[in-house]
């Protein structure tokens, strides 16, 4: 019996068998219309930015079928081959998943969406101020000795990710290691990478881990401040940190995805594309709030007209 039964006579897809064209969202994970009219104009003109000069033919399958692909193995943490009928062949869907990464689409993605949401919250395009923070995640057997270790720290063996956000908890920059690379090593690619993307960036909050060397290295190389936020040890019970609560939380929204809970690619590029379409599947999910219901939260604080100030540190 085939995987896809469906006669090429009654699918509008080019590729015979293929309902994608013709298909209903019908999971939790796929985008609904109205998040589609706002993520479709982004991801056509990141598509004919990438086409740009490159050449190939037109794509065959449905794009949003592609994209609801790849957002239900992000939410759901399925093997590529476990793919449901209605979607594109799994092939097909894993070999866009493959060249937009490396050509840098879902970044692109992240940062089209991540300007509109600023904008929409009431902030400037650009952000002036990140948050650093890191995640360890075990790893699955699929995971090459080459590029896992152990973190003695949390007891995982597997990958790490390093993260930095803006101030309201967007994605900028995503980078994995081994879990066995020390936060304050990887640290020295993050404000690099972050000040290369972001020229806008003046300030960058961290926790004690970060301490040490990089603070001067950002500040003579990168004229950068790097600014500590150290744990108050004198109080009992759980407190919430200023600013380390921004990236802590979007480490719980990746924590929703199941494919990022453990790390199954083979490659750590790979992860860190799926950091990003998870990233692109929540922007898109506020942003349709974000147009319909208003302006966020008021703990996030009235529209900025200045950068952001230093954190005073308790004596």
């Amino acid at each position: 019996m085939p995987v896809y039964p469906v006669e090429s006579t009654k699918t509008r897809c080019a590729a015979a068998g293929c309902p994608c064209c013709d298909r209903t969202p019908r999971y939790p994970s796929d985008l609904t219309d109205e998040q589609w009219k706002l993520l479709r104009p982004e991801a056509e003109a990141v598509m004919a930015e990438l086409r740009r000069g490159s050449g190939g033919r037109a794509m065959v399958h449905d794009l949003r079928a592609v994209v609801d692909a790849i957002g239900y193995v992000t939410r759901y943490g399925i093997e590529w081959r476990a793919l449901p009928a209605d979607f594109p062949p799994w092939r097909a869907v894993y070999a866009f998943f493959q060249r937009w990464s490396e050509r840098g689409m879902p970044q692109r993605l992240v940062d089209r969406l991540r300007g509109r949401l600023r904008v929409a919250w009431g902030r400037a395009e650009l952000p002036t101020a990140g948050v650093v923070d890191a995640q360890s995640v075990k790893a699955a057997d699929t995971v090459g000795a080459a590029s896992r270790g152990y973190d003695g720290g949390k007891k995982i063996n597997g990958r790490k990710r390093h993260i930095v956000v803006d101030s309201l908890g967007l994605l900028l920059v995503v980078v994995v290691t081994a879990a066995s690379m020390q936060d304050r090593d990887a640290a020295f690619r993050l404000p690099a990478a972050a000040r290369e993307r972001f020229s806008t960036i003046s300030l960058v909050w961290a926790d004690g881990g970060y301490a040490g060397r990089l603070a001067d290295w950002a500040r003579s190389v990168l004229t950068l401040t790097v600014q500590i936020v150290k744990r108050n040890d004198d109080t009992s019970g759980f407190t919430v940190l200023p600013r380390r609560w921004v990236v802590e939380r979007t480490f719980g929204w990746m924590l929703r995805y199941r494919r990022l809970v453990r790390d199954y690619e083979r490659r750590p590029d790979h992860h860190e594309a799926m950091v990003l379409w998870a990233s692109v599947t929540i922007m898109t999910r506020k942003l349709q709030q974000a147009t319909s219901d208003g302006p966020p939260h008021p703990r996030w604080g009235h529209p900025r007209t200045g950068p952001p100030a230093p954190i005073q540190q308790a004596a």
